[in-house]
C-alpha cells in the first residue's frame, strides 16, 4: 500500500536507511538516507501515496526522474536510482550540502562577480540539457542549489519537457504509458518566472529557460524579482506588458554590458533573445572580468627564504611544463613559442581582437565563399560561435565590452577593409553607426574614445579622438593603436596606398612622431605589447616577398627581433599577459583567360601570384606579374602566349603595358621607383630617364611604340600625366594635377594617339589633348574602373565592382550610352577576396583576368617575450 505519512528516521526504503527529512516540493518529499550498499549519503525522493495514483502525477515524476537521468554534467544534479518500494515510486539522487539560491538571495542580492559565476555554471547546466532535447520549463531560485564547494546544481525536473524523444532512449518504466505532450492553452510553471509564451499556454522551447534564467540573474543582482505583484494575475501582466526596473540604477555596481546582457534575456519576443545557453554563456564569459565591480585584496604573503624559494619555483616551473604539454595536445612549440590554432574552417580572416577578459577571441571571417561574419571563440573550445553582425568587420574591443565595427567590408587593401564605423555591444544587439569612410579604428584605455583612420577626399586622417585629426596624409594608413597609457598611437603607414610595403610609425596625441620603422616590404598587423613600452608588428625584411617577422619597437626607436614564421603572417592582438594573436596566410592569384575561339575560360596562371598587366591587342598574348613565394623578392613580369606555352621571365618589376609591336614591355620597378623597358625578346633591359620624378602608375604606348605615357609625381607634388620619347629627352606634362590613378588604371593613351584620359582631382574624367586643347570631360563615374579603350577615341570599356564579380560595359564617350558586354566571376568563391585585375582587346573578343583568394588559420601563440 502505498505511504500517505512521512518517513520517520531509521526506517527502511528499499536498500536506503531514511536519516532526516530535508524538505519538500510540488513533486514529493525529500529525505536525506544512507546507501547501506555503497556506505554513501544520497538524497531520496518519495511521491506521496496520494500521487501515485494519480496517473499524470506518477507520470511527471517518473519523467522529471529519467530526463534528470539523461544527463552528467556537473551543474546537473546527479540521479543514482529510480524505483518502487511498498507501492511508492522514489528517485534516488546525490546528496548535496549547501543552500539554494533562494536562501541564499534572502539575505540580498549578489554582487556581480558572484553573479556571473554562478550565471555561467547555470548556463552551462541549461546547454546540456537543451543539448539531451530536455526543456526545464521550470527554472527558479529554489531549483538552484549552492553547494559548499561554490558549484551551482540544477534540480527538479518535474515539468521538463522533452523534444527529441525519438533521440532518447527511455528505457522501461513501471507506470503505465500516456502521452505527455502539453497541450496549447495549459499554463505550467512558477509565476514570475514563466516566459510569456508559458503565460499564454503556448509551446516552449529552449529560449523560455533562458526568460526563466533572466529573472533569476536579475534577482541575483538587483535582490528584487524581475517581475512582481500583488497577485499572480499581476505578475503574468507584468511579464506580459512591462520590463522590470533598470538594473544599473538599482545596484551601480552593474555595468551597462552586464545591463544589455540580462535585458536580451528578458526579451518578450523569443527571437530577440539568446537564441541558446552556450551563446548567453559566451556573453557572460566575455564579462566576467570587465563587470567585475569588486576586487579582493590578498593577505600579504610570507616570505620564503631565498634557496626554498628557488628549488619551489624550480618545481612549479617544471610542473608547471608538463601540465601544459600534456593538455594542450595539438600545440606545437617552436623554442619558446608555443602555437594553438583556434579556426577550422576553409576561408579568409579579416580580423581578430581579445575580449576583456583575455580568454575570448573574437574575429571576423568569411568562411566556405559566405561574406564576412563575426564569431567569437575560446582556446578551451574549437567551436567558434557567429555573432549577430554579418558583411561587417571587426576593429577593435573596449576594456568594458564595446566593440568598434565596420557595418560593410570595403576592401581598402587585401585584407583591410572597413566602411561605416559603428559601435556594437559585445554582449548583443545591433550596430550604432558613428562615422562613415573608416579603415581602422581602436579603444582609448577607459573605452571612452576611439582613434579611427579616416578616409576624406583621398586623404588618411587620424582622429583621436574623433575629429581631432593627429596625422594626414595622402599615403595609405591600415592600423592605428592607441597605446595601453593613451599618449600614443602606432600607425602601419604604406607610400603606396594599395600596397603593404610600409613603415611602423609611433606619434605622441599630438601628432609629433616619435619614431618610425622601415620601410618593410610586406607590414602586415601592428599591436602594443603588454607593458606599453614597444610596439609589435609583423613583417619581412626589406628584400623579402612577404611578412614573416614579429618585431618590436620603442618609441625611443630601439628595435628587436622576436619570431620568424615561414610563410606569410599578420599579426592581430597582444594580450594584456603577452599572447598573441596571428594568422597564418595562403594567399593566391590566379590568370584566367577566354579567347574568341574558347568555349570555356581557361587557366594560364604560372606560380602562386600571377596578376594580368594587359593583353596583346589580337589576344595572342598577355602580360602577368608574379609576387610572393615564387622566385625573387619583389615583382617580377613574365609574358606568355595564350595558346599555352611557358611563360617567360623578362625581369624584375611591375610590367604594365606591351607595346604595340610586341618588343618591349613598359615595367614599374621598385627599389628604387623607375621606368624600365623590359625586351620580349633578344635584347638588354633599357631604364628611361625620368628626371625628378619618384613615382609612377598607368603606363602606356604610343602606336607607333617608339614613345610612352604614364602618370608620375616629384616628391611633394600632385600626379599629371606625362608623355616621353624613348630615343631621348624629359617627360613632358600633358595634364595638370589628376588624382591618383586607380588599380585597374591602365592604357591612357586614345588608339589614335592624340589624347591622355585622366581623372582630375573632383574624381571627374577628361581628355587632355597631347597638343594642348581645350580638354573634354567624359562620361565615366567614380563607379567606373577604366578597362582600357575601345577600337577608336569614341568609345571605351570600364568595370563596375561588386566583391569578386566583375561587370563589364562598352561607353561611348560622347553620349554616354553603354551596354554590358561581360560579366565575369571567380568559380571557387572560398577564400575569394576579390579580382586584382581584368584585361580586354580593343574588340572585345578576348579577355583575361585575375581573381584572387586568401586562406587563413588563426592561431594562439603563446611565450613571446
Amino acid at each position: 500500500m502505498a505511504r500517505n505519512m512521512p518517513l520517520s528516521s531509521g526506517a527502511r526504503f528499499g536498500p536506503y536507511e531514511i536519516l532526516a527529512p530535508l524538505g519538500a516540493g510540488g513533486m514529493g518529499q525529500v529525505y536525506r538516507a544512507r546507501d547501506t550498499r555503497l556506505g554513501r549519503d544520497v538524497a531520496i525522493k518519495v511521491l506521496p501515496g496520494t500521487f501515485s495514483r494519480d496517473q499524470e502525477r506518477l507520470i511527471r515524476f517518473e519523467q522529471e526522474a529519467r530526463a534528470a537521468s539523461l544527463l552528467n554534467h556537473p551543474n546537473i544534479l546527479t540521479i543514482y536510482d529510480i524505483g518502487v518500494a511498498e507501492e511508492t515510486p522514489f528517485v534516488v539522487s546525490e546528496f548535496l550540502e549547501g543552500e539554494t539560491l533562494r536562501e541564499r538571495l534572502r539575505e540580498g542580492g549578489l554582487p556581480p562577480r558572484k553573479a556571473i559565476e554562478y550565471g555561467l555554471q547555470i548556463c552551462h547546466g541549461l546547454a546540456a540539457v537543451h543539448g539531451k532535447g530536455i526543456i526545464h520549463r521550470d527554472l527558479k531560485p529554489e531549483n538552484l542549489f549552492l553547494t559548499k564547494d561554490g558549484r551551482v546544481k540544477i534540480l527538479d525536473f518535474g515539468l521538463a519537457k522533452l523534444t527529441a524523444p525519438a533521440e532518447i532512449e527511455v528505457g522501461e518504466t513501471s507506470a503505465p504509458t500516456v502521452s505527455l505532450k502539453t497541450v496549447s492553452g495549459v499554463v505550467m510553471g512558477t509565476v514570475g518566472y514563466m516566459s510569456p509564451e508559458q503565460v499564454r499556454g503556448q509551446a516552449a522551447d529552449p529560449r523560455s529557460d533562458l526568460f526563466a534564467f533572466g529573472c533569476v540573474f536579475y534577482e541575483m543582482l538587483s535582490g528584487h524579482r524581475a517581475f512582481g505583484g500583488d497577485t499572480a494575475a499581476d505578475a503574468m501582466t507584468a511579464i506580459l506588458k512591462e520590463d522590470p526596473p533598470d538594473l544599473c540604477q538599482l545596484n551601480h555596481l552593474v555595468s551597462p554590458a552586464l545591463g544589455r546582457v540580462v535585458g536580451r534575456s528578458l526579451e518578450k519576443d523569443p527571437e530577440e533573445r539568446f537564441q541558446s545557453a552556450r551563446d548567453l554563456g559566451f556573453a557572460l564569459d566575455a564579462l566576467s572580468d570587465t563587470s567585475r565591480a569588486e576586487k579582493t585584496a590578498e593577505p600579504p604573503k610570507r616570505k620564503l627564504g631565498g634557496k626554498i624559494a628557488l628549488a619551489l619555483a624550480a618545481a612549479l616551473l617544471t610542473i608547471a611544463a608538463y601540465l601544459i604539454g600534456e593538455r594542450m595536445g595539438s600545440v606545437r612549440a617552436v623554442g619558446q613559442a608555443a602555437y594553438h590554432p583556434l579556426t577550422f574552417s576553409l576561408g579568409t580572416l579579416f580580423a581578430a581582437r581579445f575580449a576583456p577578459d583575455g580568454k575570448t577571441v573574437v574575429y571576423a571571417a568569411a568562411w566556405g565563399g559566405n561574406p564576412v561574419r563575426l564569431f567569437m571563440t575560446r582556446p578551451d573550445g574549437p567551436e567558434s560561435r557567429p555573432l549577430e553582425l554579418t558583411g561587417g568587420n571587426l576593429f577593435a574591443i573596449s576594456s568594458s565590452g564595446e566593440m568598434a565595427v565596420s557595418t560593410e567590408c570595403v576592401v581598402f587593401y587585401l585584407l583591410h577593409c572597413g566602411g561605416t564605423l559603428a559601435r556594437m555591444p559585445l554582449s548583443g544587439g545591433g550596430p550604432r553607426a558613428v562615422l562613415g569612410q573608416v579603415s581602422s579604428a581602436d579603444w582609448s584605455p577607459d573605452g571612452k574614445d576611439l582613434a579611427v583612420v579616416h578616409e576624406v577626399e583621398g586623404h588618411r586622417r587620424v582622429e583621436f579622438p574623433l575629429g581631432n585629426v593627429v596625422y594626414d596624409t595622402t599615403e595609405g594608413v591600415s592600423s592605428v593603436r592607441v597605446s595601453p597609457d593613451g599618449e600614443m598611437l602606432a600607425l602601419a603607414v604604406h607610400p603606396a596606398y594599395l600596397n603593404d610595403q610600409g613603415d611602423v610609425v609611433i606619434v605622441d596625441r599630438l601628432g609629433k612622431t616619435k619614431t618610425t620603422a622601415g620601410p618593410w616590404n610586406s607590414l602586415e598587423g601592428i599591436a602594443w605589447s603588454p607593458s606599453g613600452t614597444e610596439v609589435w608588428f609583423a613583417a619581412s625584411v626589406p628584400t623579402g616577398a612577404w611578412a614573416d617577422e614579429i618585431r618590436a619597437l620603442s618609441p625611443s626607436g630601439k628595435q628587436r627581433f622576436l619570431l620568424r614564421l615561414p610563410g606569410i603572417t599578420r599579426l592581430h592582438d597582444v594580450s594584456r599577459d603577452g599572447r598573441i594573436l596571428i594568422s597564418k596566410e595562403s594567399w593566391r592569384s590566379s590568370l584566367f583567360f577566354r579567347g574568341p575561339r574558347d568555349s570555356a575560360e581557361r587557366d594560364l596562371s604560372w606560380l602562386d601570384a600571377s596578376t594580368i598587366s594587359d593583353i596583346s591587342a589580337d589576344g595572342s598574348a598577355v602580360v602577368f606579374s608574379e609576387t610572393g613565394e615564387g622566385p625573387g623578392a619583389g615583382i617580377d613580369t613574365y609574358l606568355r602566349n595564350t595558346n599555352g606555352s611557358p611563360a617567360v621571365l623578362l625581369g624584375p618589376g611591375n610590367g604594365s603595358a606591351l607595346s604595340p609591336d610586341q618588343k618591349w614591355v613598359l615595367a614599374i620597378t621598385n627599389a628604387p621607383n623607375q621606368l624600365a623597358l623590359l625586351p620580349t625578346g633578344i635584347g638588354e633591359t633599357k631604364t628611361l630617364a625620368t628626371a625628378a620624378l619618384t613615382d609612377f602608375a598607368d603606363p602606356g604606348w604610343f602606336p607607333d611604340s617608339k614613345r610612352v605615357v604614364f602618370a608620375g609625381r616629384e616628391t611633394g607634388k600632385g600626379w599629371r600625366m606625362y608623355a616621353q620619347d624613348l630615343a631621348g629627352g624629359e617627360p613632358l606634362p600633358i595634364s595638370p594635377e589628376i588624382n591618383l590613378p586607380g588599380p585597374y588604371d591602365n592604357n591612357p593613351l586614345s588608339p589614335d594617339g592624340k589624347f591622355v584620359w585622366a581623372r582630375d582631382l573632383e574624381k571627374k574624367a577628361w581628355l587632355y589633348p597631347l597638343d594642348g586643347s581645350t580638354p573634354r570631360q567624359i562620361p565615366i563615374t567614380p563607379a567606373d574602373f577604366w578597362l582600357n579603350w575601345g577600337t577608336d577615341v569614341r568609345s571605351a570599356y570600364v568595370l563596375q565592382i561588386e566583391g569578386d564579380v566583375l561587370r563589364c560595359y562598352a561607353v561611348d564617350l560622347s553620349s554616354g550610352d553603354r551596354q554590358l558586354v561581360k560579366q565575369v566571376a571567380a568559380a571557387d568563391r572560398v577564400g575569394i577576396t576579390g579580382i586584382l585585375g581584368m584585361k580586354m582587346t580593343p574588340k572585345g573578343d578576348a579577355y583575361a583576368y585575375s581573381p584572387q583568394t586568401a586562406l587563413s588559420q588563426l592561431y594562439l601563440v603563446t611565450g613571446l617575450k
